[in-house]
């Protein structure tokens, strides 16, 4: 237990999300979906970042598409992340969800067509799934190759015509490496094993 779950940070999260969504909905008139006025100020668009508007690769990951896409991220923030809470400090674990969110949101402006438009958390929430899954495996010295295969098809399956495929293998691959150094440079928690002797007197 490393101490991060005494912030809470994942609800936190999730309410920075939650509430950043509000305000998009308000200003943009329209809660079931974020208009594209919004999404066009906040959100990732590669032209407008190469012109300047660097904010966007923070603030596209507290945008969402609607009201189902920030349904499904902050379902799976609260899974990934309160287990994350569980291995890792407080530190770690910010710099595990915006290392993650970051380093998809910049693999995004490399590949994406300057146009497209992306936003969500899912970059940061699958740079947490995969810190998680690999510093589980590795802390307790097993082969982290189940552990690449789960991370990988979760991937897979995520994946699709409409979805930032490349801010997902960003931050998961992110995840994976910081989990990874995580749990190897970590010393094993000592455990003790007490063992009782009962003799007879004559």
């Amino acid at each position: 237990m490393y101490g991060s779950q005494k912030f809470k940070p994942t609800y936190i999260l999730i309410a920075l999300n939650v509430l950043f969504y509000v305000y998009t909905s308000l200003e943009g008139g329209n809660f079931l979906s974020t208009d594209i006025t919004m999404i066009v100020s906040y959100g990732q668009v590669n032209v407008s970042v190469f012109q300047g508007a660097y904010w966007q690769l923070f603030t596209s990951m507290f945008v969402h598409a609607n009201l189902a896409h920030i349904a499904g991220n902050m379902l799976f923030l609260l899974i990934f992340g309160l287990r994350s809470e569980e291995m890792f400090s407080l530190p770690e674990y910010l710099s595990i969800y915006f290392l993650g969110g970051l380093t998809g949101n910049l693999l995004s402006l490399v590949l994406l067509p300057p146009l497209t438009p992306s936003v969500g958390a899912s970059g940061a929430i699958f740079a947490m799934f995969g810190a998680a899954i690999i510093y589980a495996r590795r802390s307790f010295r097993q082969s982290i190759i189940g552990a690449l295969i789960y991370a990988f098809f979760l991937l897979f399956l995520s994946s699709g015509p409409t979805v930032n495929n490349f801010a997902h293998i960003g931050g998961l691959v992110t995840g994976l490496i910081i989990g990874y150094v995580l749990a190897t440079r970590r010393k094993p928690e000592t455990r003790y094993t007490i063992s009782y002797s009962y003799s007879t007197i004559p």
